[in-house]
């Protein structure tokens, strides 16, 4: 097998450097690739096949030739005849592909014994999904999942030297990464799912650099330009299982540890980006619990919440993920620990970290449950732009400027019927595109909003205000500050180029 030296640790692939490029030149010739299965299959088989309903992919794949056997064989889990497997894999030996343990003689055919998945201009290869009444194995190593391309979604793509992929898994987001870093370190406590990323890297010509280990021991005396970690951030009693989403750490300890770990990680400047679960516990805010731990460490932070589930449906997708839903044992010293420690739910969602350097650096932490303009990774470039344009601002800076409202804001109103006609209850500034917020104001706010055309400095736009509501300037100033911040900081209000 090929073996990659790195810091002592010996990374194997699952086939020897011919035989890679055996198994891409096959794979190529085929059009096994995202757009060639696409294309074989039409648009409504294609997303049949990406919800697992495969009758209109196994109707459209009976010619025998090589992508319908490929199709047929890894992506649908079908036993196929050795003869078209032979075919299908050549110039690969299917005795080679059986060595490494890629697929297995059944029932007098041959069927996949790994998942090998395209994924966009690449090939991922990770073990086999989970099997209904097959429990997974402690070492099992996940393929391209919804939490994987989530964060892959939300990374910020700008050219970076050094990147660290933290648990990398099969090798998702290295891949990624390989796109606008110079050089690509990732790191996972497992061996087998170190061995299937050095195998992806190979199988797509890439070089990255691999190391194993628990978590930041690893690379505890390094730092890096950009890091993104899809961690095992399962929240529980502090039980490993399944490496995949057991940290060992009890509680959300695992995000809290990567937290305080960002001022000695990332380089001046560097962003942390990765998922997180954290819990809600009765009588206590999560934004202050977020927001905790990041004390003290210097780095601007934005957490958004994407989700939130209850503790009983929280066990049973993770019991489920795992084919352990009969578990009940397990189950039940679950919840226990949540209720003992006053946990009423769970979060999941986002966290970027940044290196800023700034004193007063900015801590936010929000709910971001409304579909965000893809992808989330521009919006979260965008909302670090804005802040670090806010943050170098002064107040008087700020009265000097002209702001303009985003292009398409939209205003909607709530209103009631009564003997004088509509009255209006509520009124919400949208934005359509970008992060989609809704935002309640009330008439003061809306005024503010309105007069921002570009035209006039923000002094004399409170200057109006303040005398159209017979109002003090000092203490309407000293108010509308702060809500200025907030539009800003949300794309609401956009300063205007001088």
């Amino acid at each position: 097998m090929r073996r990659t030296l790195v810091h002592d640790v010996r990374v194997q692939t699952l086939l020897e450097p011919a035989d890679l490029d055996r198994l891409r030149t096959a794979l190529t010739a085929a059009g096994f690739t995202a757009d060639g299965i696409a294309a074989r299959l039409g648009p409504a088989a294609t997303a049949d096949a990406a919800r697992h309903d495969f009758r209109a992919t196994l109707r459209a794949t009976g010619s025998g030739d090589p992508l319908d056997t490929l199709i047929r064989l890894f992506i649908c889990s079908v036993t196929e005849p050795e003869l078209a497997v032979t075919r299908a894999l050549a110039p690969l030996p299917l005795s080679a592909a059986r060595a490494a343990g890629m697929v297995a003689l059944e029932d007098g055919g041959v069927r996949a014994n790994v998942d090998l998945e395209p994924y966009g201009d690449w090939w991922v290869l990770s073990d086999l999904p989970a099997q209904p009444g097959r429990q997974l194995p402690a070492d099992h190593v996940l393929g391209v999942g919804g939490a994987s391309t989530t964060l892959a979604a939300a990374t910020v793509r700008t050219k970076v030297g050094t990147a660290l992929d933290l648990g990398t898994g099969c090798g998702v987001q290295a891949l990624h990464l390989s796109t606008h870093a110079a050089s690509v370190t990732a790191t996972d406590l497992s061996p087998r799912a170190l061995r299937f990323a050095a195998t992806t890297a190979a199988l797509n010509g890439l070089s990255w650099e691999l190391l194993q280990g628990d978590m930041l021991a690893p690379v505890a005396d390094r730092s890096f330009d950009l890091v993104v970690s899809n961690p095992p951030f399962v929240v529980g009693p502090g039980t490993a299982t399944h490496v995949y989403r057991d940290s060992g750490r009890a509680g959300d300890g695992i995000c809290a540890e990567l937290a305080a770990a960002a001022p000695t990680l990332l380089n001046p400047g560097g962003t942390l980006q990765f998922l997180a679960n954290w819990v809600h516990v009765t009588g206590a805010d999560w934004e202050d619990r977020v927001a905790g731990w990041f004390a003290g460490t210097g780095m601007d932070v934005w957490a958004i919440q994407r989700e939130v589930s209850d503790p009983l449906d929280y066990v049973r997708l993770w019991l489920a993920d795992a084919s352990e839903r009969h578990d009940a044992h397990r189950a039940a010293q679950w919840l226990d620990w949540f209720a003992e420690h006053g946990v009423e739910a769970i979060g999941f969602g986002l966290i970027t970290a940044r290196h800023s350097g700034k004193a007063d650096p900015t801590v936010v932490c929000e709910d971001l449950r409304q579909q965000v303009q893809p992808p989330l990774g521009d919006r979260v470039a965008e909302w670090f732009t804005r802040r670090d344009w806010l943050d170098s601002r002064t107040a008087e800076d700020l009265l000097a400027t002209r702001f303009r409202t985003a292009p398409g804001l939209q205003l909607r109103q709530e209103a009631t019927i009564g003997d004088d006609g509509w009255a209006v209850d509520r009124q919400y500034l949208t934005l359509p595109e970008g992060l989609r917020w809704t935002e309640e104001i009330d008439p003061l706010i809306l005024a503010l909003v309105s007069g921002s055309t570009g035209a006039l400095p923000l002094s004399d736009q409170l200057h109006l205000l303040a005398t159209a509501h017979d109002a003090p300037l000092p203490d309407l100033t000293q108010a509308l500050l702060p809500v200025l911040d907030h539009l800003v900081e949300r794309g609401i209000l956009l300063p205007t180029p001088r």
